[in-house]
Protein backbone atom coordinates (compact mmCIF):
# COMPACT_ATOMS: atom_id res chain seq x y z
CA UNK A 1 0.00 0.00 0.00
CA UNK A 2 1.24 3.49 -0.87
CA UNK A 3 1.58 6.34 1.63
CA UNK A 4 -1.50 8.54 1.87
CA UNK A 5 -3.36 11.23 3.76
CA UNK A 6 -7.13 11.01 4.01
CA UNK A 7 -9.34 13.96 4.89
CA UNK A 8 -13.10 14.25 4.53
CA UNK A 9 -15.00 16.84 6.59
CA UNK A 10 -18.48 16.32 5.09
CA UNK A 11 -21.32 15.72 7.56
CA UNK A 12 -23.75 13.17 6.10
CA UNK A 13 -27.39 13.33 7.20
CA UNK A 14 -29.03 10.18 5.84
CA UNK A 15 -32.64 9.03 5.81
CA UNK A 16 -36.25 9.79 5.13
CA UNK A 17 -37.48 13.24 6.15
CA UNK A 18 -34.04 14.63 6.98
CA UNK A 19 -34.44 17.82 4.93
CA UNK A 20 -35.95 19.34 8.07
CA UNK A 21 -32.41 19.32 9.52
CA UNK A 22 -31.56 22.28 7.27
CA UNK A 23 -32.98 24.57 9.93
CA UNK A 24 -30.07 23.55 12.16
CA UNK A 25 -27.37 22.95 9.55
CA UNK A 26 -27.49 26.29 7.71
CA UNK A 27 -26.36 29.33 9.75
CA UNK A 28 -29.40 31.21 11.05
CA UNK A 29 -28.28 34.56 9.62
CA UNK A 30 -27.04 33.28 6.25
CA UNK A 31 -27.85 34.80 2.89
CA UNK A 32 -28.61 31.58 1.01
CA UNK A 33 -28.67 30.90 -2.71
CA UNK A 34 -30.51 27.67 -3.53
CA UNK A 35 -29.20 26.16 -6.79
CA UNK A 36 -31.09 23.50 -8.71
CA UNK A 37 -31.49 22.00 -12.16
CA UNK A 38 -34.20 21.65 -14.75
CA UNK A 39 -37.26 21.87 -12.56
CA UNK A 40 -37.76 18.42 -11.03
CA UNK A 41 -36.97 19.87 -7.60
CA UNK A 42 -39.95 22.17 -8.07
CA UNK A 43 -42.31 19.57 -9.55
CA UNK A 44 -41.67 17.02 -6.83
CA UNK A 45 -42.04 19.49 -3.97
CA UNK A 46 -38.45 19.12 -2.80
CA UNK A 47 -37.70 22.81 -3.36
CA UNK A 48 -40.68 23.88 -1.22
CA UNK A 49 -39.61 21.40 1.45
CA UNK A 50 -36.13 22.95 1.46
CA UNK A 51 -37.47 26.50 1.69
CA UNK A 52 -39.86 25.57 4.50
CA UNK A 53 -36.98 24.03 6.45
CA UNK A 54 -34.85 27.13 5.97
CA UNK A 55 -37.66 29.34 7.25
CA UNK A 56 -38.26 27.22 10.36
CA UNK A 57 -35.93 29.34 12.48
CA UNK A 58 -33.45 32.15 12.11
CA UNK A 59 -33.50 35.15 9.82
CA UNK A 60 -32.09 33.75 6.57
CA UNK A 61 -32.58 35.56 3.29
CA UNK A 62 -33.15 33.01 0.55
CA UNK A 63 -32.61 33.41 -3.21
CA UNK A 64 -32.92 30.90 -6.04
CA UNK A 65 -30.96 30.03 -9.17
CA UNK A 66 -32.37 27.29 -11.40
CA UNK A 67 -31.47 25.82 -14.76
CA UNK A 68 -28.11 24.16 -14.04
CA UNK A 69 -27.76 21.60 -16.81
CA UNK A 70 -27.21 17.85 -16.63
CA UNK A 71 -23.66 18.66 -17.72
CA UNK A 72 -23.23 21.95 -15.88
CA UNK A 73 -22.38 24.70 -18.32
CA UNK A 74 -19.54 27.12 -17.66
CA UNK A 75 -21.57 30.09 -18.94
CA UNK A 76 -24.60 29.22 -16.80
CA UNK A 77 -22.42 28.97 -13.71
CA UNK A 78 -20.90 32.39 -14.40
CA UNK A 79 -24.44 33.81 -14.14
CA UNK A 80 -24.92 32.06 -10.82
CA UNK A 81 -21.59 33.47 -9.59
CA UNK A 82 -22.68 36.96 -10.63
CA UNK A 83 -25.88 36.45 -8.62
CA UNK A 84 -23.80 35.45 -5.61
CA UNK A 85 -21.99 38.78 -5.74
CA UNK A 86 -25.09 40.82 -6.58
CA UNK A 87 -26.91 39.58 -3.46
CA UNK A 88 -23.90 39.15 -1.15
CA UNK A 89 -24.59 35.42 -0.82
CA UNK A 90 -22.57 33.67 1.88
CA UNK A 91 -24.05 30.14 1.68
CA UNK A 92 -24.84 28.00 -1.36
CA UNK A 93 -27.34 25.17 -1.06
CA UNK A 94 -27.28 22.73 -3.98
CA UNK A 95 -30.53 20.78 -4.43
CA UNK A 96 -30.20 18.04 -7.03
CA UNK A 97 -27.79 15.47 -8.37
CA UNK A 98 -24.09 15.51 -9.07
CA UNK A 99 -24.31 18.09 -11.83
CA UNK A 100 -26.00 20.66 -9.60
CA UNK A 101 -23.53 19.95 -6.79
CA UNK A 102 -20.53 20.07 -9.14
CA UNK A 103 -21.76 23.34 -10.62
CA UNK A 104 -22.39 24.84 -7.19
CA UNK A 105 -18.87 23.91 -6.06
CA UNK A 106 -17.48 25.73 -9.09
CA UNK A 107 -19.63 28.78 -8.31
CA UNK A 108 -18.38 28.72 -4.71
CA UNK A 109 -14.78 28.75 -5.95
CA UNK A 110 -14.98 31.35 -8.74
CA UNK A 111 -17.28 33.99 -7.24
CA UNK A 112 -14.31 36.02 -6.04
CA UNK A 113 -12.71 36.07 -9.52
CA UNK A 114 -14.24 39.40 -10.57
CA UNK A 115 -13.34 41.60 -13.50
CA UNK A 116 -10.48 44.00 -12.79
CA UNK A 117 -11.99 47.26 -11.63
CA UNK A 118 -15.48 45.78 -11.43
CA UNK A 119 -17.88 47.66 -9.18
CA UNK A 120 -20.83 45.29 -9.59
CA UNK A 121 -19.08 41.99 -8.83
CA UNK A 122 -19.19 40.60 -12.37
CA UNK A 123 -17.07 37.46 -12.55
CA UNK A 124 -14.34 37.44 -15.18
CA UNK A 125 -14.91 34.78 -17.82
CA UNK A 126 -11.17 34.63 -18.55
CA UNK A 127 -10.17 34.27 -14.91
CA UNK A 128 -12.81 31.57 -14.39
CA UNK A 129 -11.62 29.69 -17.49
CA UNK A 130 -7.99 29.93 -16.34
CA UNK A 131 -9.08 28.56 -12.97
CA UNK A 132 -10.89 25.62 -14.57
CA UNK A 133 -7.98 24.74 -16.86
CA UNK A 134 -5.78 24.78 -13.74
CA UNK A 135 -8.25 22.41 -12.01
CA UNK A 136 -9.13 25.23 -9.55
CA UNK A 137 -6.17 24.17 -7.43
CA UNK A 138 -4.85 27.70 -6.92
CA UNK A 139 -8.06 29.20 -5.53
CA UNK A 140 -7.68 30.00 -1.83
CA UNK A 141 -11.17 31.12 -0.81
CA UNK A 142 -14.69 29.85 -1.39
CA UNK A 143 -18.26 30.34 -0.26
CA UNK A 144 -19.65 27.75 2.14
CA UNK A 145 -21.74 25.03 0.49
CA UNK A 146 -24.29 22.42 1.52
CA UNK A 147 -26.18 19.85 -0.54
CA UNK A 148 -29.51 18.06 -0.68
CA UNK A 149 -28.92 15.03 -2.89
CA UNK A 150 -31.76 13.82 -5.14
CA UNK A 151 -29.89 11.63 -7.66
CA UNK A 152 -27.34 9.08 -6.40
CA UNK A 153 -24.52 8.67 -8.92
CA UNK A 154 -21.49 10.90 -8.81
CA UNK A 155 -20.48 10.96 -5.15
CA UNK A 156 -20.06 14.73 -5.42
CA UNK A 157 -22.00 15.12 -2.18
CA UNK A 158 -19.01 13.80 -0.22
CA UNK A 159 -15.95 14.94 -2.16
CA UNK A 160 -14.22 18.16 -3.22
CA UNK A 161 -14.19 17.76 -6.99
CA UNK A 162 -16.43 18.12 -10.00
CA UNK A 163 -16.64 18.34 -13.78
CA UNK A 164 -17.71 21.37 -15.80
CA UNK A 165 -18.80 21.53 -19.45
CA UNK A 166 -17.97 24.47 -21.71
CA UNK A 167 -19.82 23.85 -24.95
CA UNK A 168 -18.35 26.83 -26.79
CA UNK A 169 -14.91 25.25 -26.47
CA UNK A 170 -16.09 21.60 -26.70
CA UNK A 171 -14.50 21.06 -23.31
CA UNK A 172 -15.56 18.98 -20.33
CA UNK A 173 -12.94 19.35 -17.61
CA UNK A 174 -12.49 18.15 -14.02
CA UNK A 175 -11.51 20.30 -11.06
CA UNK A 176 -10.83 19.81 -7.38
CA UNK A 177 -10.09 21.92 -4.33
CA UNK A 178 -10.44 21.08 -0.59
CA UNK A 179 -12.45 24.28 -0.15
CA UNK A 180 -15.20 22.71 -2.26
CA UNK A 181 -16.08 20.00 0.26
CA UNK A 182 -19.74 20.52 1.24
CA UNK A 183 -20.24 21.41 4.89
CA UNK A 184 -22.99 18.80 4.93
CA UNK A 185 -25.04 16.68 2.55
CA UNK A 186 -28.56 15.45 3.18
CA UNK A 187 -29.32 12.07 1.58
CA UNK A 188 -33.03 11.23 1.59
CA UNK A 189 -33.58 8.02 -0.42
CA UNK A 190 -37.29 8.78 -0.90
CA UNK A 191 -36.28 11.62 -3.23
CA UNK A 192 -35.00 9.03 -5.71
CA UNK A 193 -38.40 7.32 -6.10
CA UNK A 194 -39.58 9.94 -8.59
CA UNK A 195 -36.56 9.58 -10.89
CA UNK A 196 -37.05 8.16 -14.39
CA UNK A 197 -35.53 4.71 -14.88
CA UNK A 198 -32.85 6.08 -17.21
CA UNK A 199 -31.43 8.30 -14.46
CA UNK A 200 -31.48 5.49 -11.93
CA UNK A 201 -29.60 3.12 -14.25
CA UNK A 202 -27.15 5.86 -15.17
CA UNK A 203 -26.48 6.41 -11.49
CA UNK A 204 -25.74 2.74 -10.83
CA UNK A 205 -23.35 2.64 -13.80
CA UNK A 206 -21.62 5.88 -12.83
CA UNK A 207 -20.93 4.59 -9.33
CA UNK A 208 -19.79 1.21 -10.69
CA UNK A 209 -17.20 2.80 -12.98
CA UNK A 210 -16.05 5.15 -10.22
CA UNK A 211 -15.11 2.09 -8.20
CA UNK A 212 -13.47 0.39 -11.18
CA UNK A 213 -11.26 3.41 -11.95
CA UNK A 214 -9.82 3.26 -8.42
CA UNK A 215 -9.70 -0.53 -8.07
CA UNK A 216 -8.77 -2.07 -11.40
CA UNK A 217 -5.14 -1.07 -11.84
CA UNK A 218 -2.36 -3.21 -10.31
CA UNK A 219 -1.95 -4.75 -6.85
CA UNK A 220 -0.24 -2.83 -4.04
CA UNK A 221 -1.43 -5.13 -1.22
CA UNK A 222 -4.16 -2.68 -0.15
CA UNK A 223 -6.45 -5.28 1.34
CA UNK A 224 -8.91 -2.88 2.95
CA UNK A 225 -9.38 -0.81 -0.21
CA UNK A 226 -9.64 -3.90 -2.43
CA UNK A 227 -12.17 -5.66 -0.22
CA UNK A 228 -14.22 -2.49 0.16
CA UNK A 229 -14.18 -1.90 -3.62
CA UNK A 230 -15.22 -5.46 -4.38
CA UNK A 231 -18.09 -5.24 -1.91
CA UNK A 232 -19.31 -1.98 -3.46
CA UNK A 233 -19.21 -3.52 -6.94
CA UNK A 234 -21.18 -6.58 -5.81
CA UNK A 235 -23.78 -4.39 -4.10
CA UNK A 236 -24.21 -2.30 -7.25
CA UNK A 237 -24.63 -5.44 -9.38
CA UNK A 238 -27.22 -6.87 -6.99
CA UNK A 239 -29.11 -3.68 -6.29
CA UNK A 240 -28.91 -2.42 -9.87
CA UNK A 241 -30.77 -5.51 -11.02
CA UNK A 242 -33.12 -5.27 -8.03
CA UNK A 243 -34.12 -1.66 -8.63
CA UNK A 244 -34.88 -2.38 -12.27
CA UNK A 245 -37.15 -5.26 -11.25
CA UNK A 246 -38.76 -3.45 -8.27
CA UNK A 247 -38.28 0.33 -8.53
CA UNK A 248 -40.52 1.09 -5.53
CA UNK A 249 -38.38 -0.80 -3.01
CA UNK A 250 -37.05 1.87 -0.66
CA UNK A 251 -34.49 -0.43 0.95
CA UNK A 252 -32.89 -0.97 -2.45
CA UNK A 253 -32.84 2.78 -3.01
CA UNK A 254 -31.12 3.31 0.33
CA UNK A 255 -28.33 0.89 -0.53
CA UNK A 256 -27.80 2.40 -3.99
CA UNK A 257 -27.66 5.93 -2.59
CA UNK A 258 -25.11 5.12 0.11
CA UNK A 259 -23.01 2.93 -2.20
CA UNK A 260 -22.78 5.70 -4.80
CA UNK A 261 -21.60 8.10 -2.09
CA UNK A 262 -18.99 5.68 -0.79
CA UNK A 263 -17.76 4.99 -4.33
CA UNK A 264 -16.18 8.42 -4.66
CA UNK A 265 -15.61 9.95 -1.23
CA UNK A 266 -11.88 9.24 -1.45
CA UNK A 267 -11.79 6.26 0.88
CA UNK A 268 -11.24 3.40 -1.60
CA UNK A 269 -8.79 5.52 -3.58
CA UNK A 270 -6.39 6.18 -0.73
CA UNK A 271 -3.01 4.51 -0.98
CA UNK A 272 -3.71 2.87 -4.34
CA UNK A 273 -2.95 3.69 -8.00
CA UNK A 274 -5.90 5.00 -10.01
CA UNK A 275 -6.79 5.00 -13.70
CA UNK A 276 -9.29 7.58 -14.98
CA UNK A 277 -8.83 6.77 -18.68
CA UNK A 278 -12.46 5.74 -19.10
CA UNK A 279 -13.68 9.02 -17.66
CA UNK A 280 -11.35 11.23 -19.69
CA UNK A 281 -12.38 9.60 -22.97
CA UNK A 282 -15.99 9.57 -21.84
CA UNK A 283 -15.93 13.31 -21.17
CA UNK A 284 -15.05 13.95 -24.80
CA UNK A 285 -17.94 11.76 -25.96
CA UNK A 286 -20.31 13.83 -23.84
CA UNK A 287 -18.83 17.11 -25.02
CA UNK A 288 -19.00 16.21 -28.72
CA UNK A 289 -22.18 14.12 -28.83
CA UNK A 290 -24.18 15.04 -25.71
CA UNK A 291 -24.30 11.41 -24.55
CA UNK A 292 -25.21 10.94 -20.89
CA UNK A 293 -22.02 10.82 -18.83
CA UNK A 294 -22.67 7.37 -17.38
CA UNK A 295 -23.44 5.95 -20.81
CA UNK A 296 -20.11 7.13 -22.16
CA UNK A 297 -18.47 5.18 -19.34
CA UNK A 298 -20.26 1.93 -20.15
CA UNK A 299 -19.29 2.38 -23.80
CA UNK A 300 -15.59 2.90 -23.04
CA UNK A 301 -14.84 0.73 -19.98
CA UNK A 302 -14.99 -2.75 -21.60
CA UNK A 303 -12.60 -1.64 -24.34
CA UNK A 304 -10.23 -0.09 -21.80
CA UNK A 305 -10.11 -3.42 -19.97
CA UNK A 306 -9.47 -5.37 -23.17
CA UNK A 307 -6.82 -2.99 -24.50
CA UNK A 308 -4.96 -2.83 -21.17
CA UNK A 309 -5.50 -6.40 -20.02
CA UNK A 310 -1.77 -7.15 -19.89
CA UNK A 311 -0.90 -4.31 -17.52
CA UNK A 312 -4.08 -4.94 -15.51
CA UNK A 313 -3.85 -8.73 -15.59
CA UNK A 314 -3.45 -9.39 -11.87
CA UNK A 315 -6.33 -7.14 -10.88
CA UNK A 316 -8.54 -8.41 -13.70
CA UNK A 317 -8.07 -11.96 -12.43
CA UNK A 318 -8.83 -10.78 -8.90
CA UNK A 319 -11.95 -8.95 -10.20
CA UNK A 320 -13.07 -12.10 -12.02
CA UNK A 321 -12.62 -14.23 -8.94
CA UNK A 322 -13.91 -11.94 -6.19
CA UNK A 323 -16.67 -10.01 -7.96
CA UNK A 324 -17.97 -12.43 -10.60
CA UNK A 325 -17.08 -15.68 -8.81
CA UNK A 326 -15.21 -17.09 -11.83
CA UNK A 327 -13.21 -19.85 -10.18
CA UNK A 328 -12.99 -22.59 -12.83
CA UNK A 329 -9.41 -23.84 -12.57
CA UNK A 330 -9.62 -25.37 -16.06
CA UNK A 331 -9.80 -21.92 -17.70
CA UNK A 332 -6.67 -20.10 -18.81
CA UNK A 333 -6.04 -16.51 -17.68
CA UNK A 334 -7.13 -14.89 -20.96
CA UNK A 335 -10.42 -16.76 -20.91
CA UNK A 336 -11.06 -15.81 -17.29
CA UNK A 337 -10.37 -12.15 -18.05
CA UNK A 338 -12.55 -12.10 -21.15
CA UNK A 339 -15.36 -13.84 -19.27
CA UNK A 340 -15.24 -11.17 -16.55
CA UNK A 341 -15.37 -8.39 -19.15
CA UNK A 342 -18.33 -10.05 -20.87
CA UNK A 343 -20.11 -10.33 -17.51
CA UNK A 344 -19.51 -6.61 -17.03
CA UNK A 345 -20.93 -5.80 -20.46
CA UNK A 346 -23.95 -8.02 -19.87
CA UNK A 347 -24.62 -6.28 -16.55
CA UNK A 348 -24.63 -2.92 -18.32
CA UNK A 349 -26.92 -4.31 -21.02
CA UNK A 350 -29.27 -5.68 -18.37
CA UNK A 351 -29.63 -2.12 -17.08
CA UNK A 352 -30.40 -0.91 -20.59
CA UNK A 353 -27.04 0.80 -21.10
CA UNK A 354 -24.85 0.94 -24.24
CA UNK A 355 -21.53 -0.91 -24.45
CA UNK A 356 -20.30 0.32 -27.85
CA UNK A 357 -20.25 3.41 -30.04
CA UNK A 358 -22.63 1.57 -32.33
CA UNK A 359 -25.14 1.32 -29.46
CA UNK A 360 -25.04 5.13 -29.30
CA UNK A 361 -25.55 5.42 -33.09
CA UNK A 362 -21.93 6.38 -33.72
CA UNK A 363 -19.32 4.74 -35.93
CA UNK A 364 -15.56 4.91 -36.45
CA UNK A 365 -15.86 8.43 -37.89
CA UNK A 366 -16.37 9.62 -34.29
CA UNK A 367 -12.85 8.60 -33.30
CA UNK A 368 -10.69 11.30 -34.89
CA UNK A 369 -12.57 14.23 -33.30
CA UNK A 370 -12.32 12.57 -29.88
CA UNK A 371 -8.56 12.09 -30.29
CA UNK A 372 -8.18 15.75 -31.29
CA UNK A 373 -10.08 16.82 -28.20
CA UNK A 374 -7.97 14.64 -25.93
CA UNK A 375 -4.86 16.23 -27.42
CA UNK A 376 -6.28 19.76 -27.04
CA UNK A 377 -7.07 19.08 -23.38
CA UNK A 378 -3.63 17.55 -22.75
CA UNK A 379 -5.08 14.13 -21.94
CA UNK A 380 -2.08 12.40 -23.48
CA UNK A 381 -0.59 10.52 -20.53
CA UNK A 382 -3.56 8.72 -19.02
CA UNK A 383 -3.71 5.63 -16.84
CA UNK A 384 -2.13 4.40 -13.63
CA UNK A 385 1.28 4.26 -15.35
CA UNK A 386 0.87 7.51 -17.32
CA UNK A 387 1.47 5.55 -20.52
CA UNK A 388 -1.92 5.74 -22.23
CA UNK A 389 -1.04 8.13 -25.03
CA UNK A 390 -3.22 9.11 -27.98
CA UNK A 391 -2.37 5.89 -29.83
CA UNK A 392 -3.65 3.86 -26.88
CA UNK A 393 -6.80 5.98 -26.68
CA UNK A 394 -7.35 5.45 -30.40
CA UNK A 395 -7.06 1.67 -30.01
CA UNK A 396 -9.51 1.76 -27.12
CA UNK A 397 -12.02 3.65 -29.26
CA UNK A 398 -11.48 1.32 -32.21
CA UNK A 399 -12.31 -1.62 -29.95
CA UNK A 400 -15.42 0.25 -28.79
CA UNK A 401 -16.94 0.74 -32.24
CA UNK A 402 -18.96 -2.49 -32.06
CA UNK A 403 -19.78 -4.84 -29.22
CA UNK A 404 -18.94 -8.53 -29.24
CA UNK A 405 -22.49 -9.66 -28.54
Amino acid sequence: MNNFQYYNPVRIVFGEGQIKQLSELVPTDARVLITYGGGSAQRTGTLDEVKNALSANGNREVFEFGGIEANPEFTTLLKAADMVNEHNIDFLLAVGGGSVIDGSKFVALISSLTEDGSTDGTVSREKAWDALTSYCKNIDSAIDLGAVLTIPATGSEMNSGGVINYSERHAKLPFGNPLAFPKFSILDPTKTLTLPERQVMNGVADAFVHVMEQYLTYPVNAKVQDAFSESLLKILIEEGKAVKADPENLETRKNIMWTATMALNGLIGTGVPQDWTTHMIGHELTSLHAIDHARTLTIVLPSVLRELKDSKKDKLLQYARNVWNITDTDLDDDTIIETAIVHTENFFRELGLPVSLEDAELDKSAIDPIIKQLEAHKMVKLGEHGKNDLDVSRRILERAVTSKA
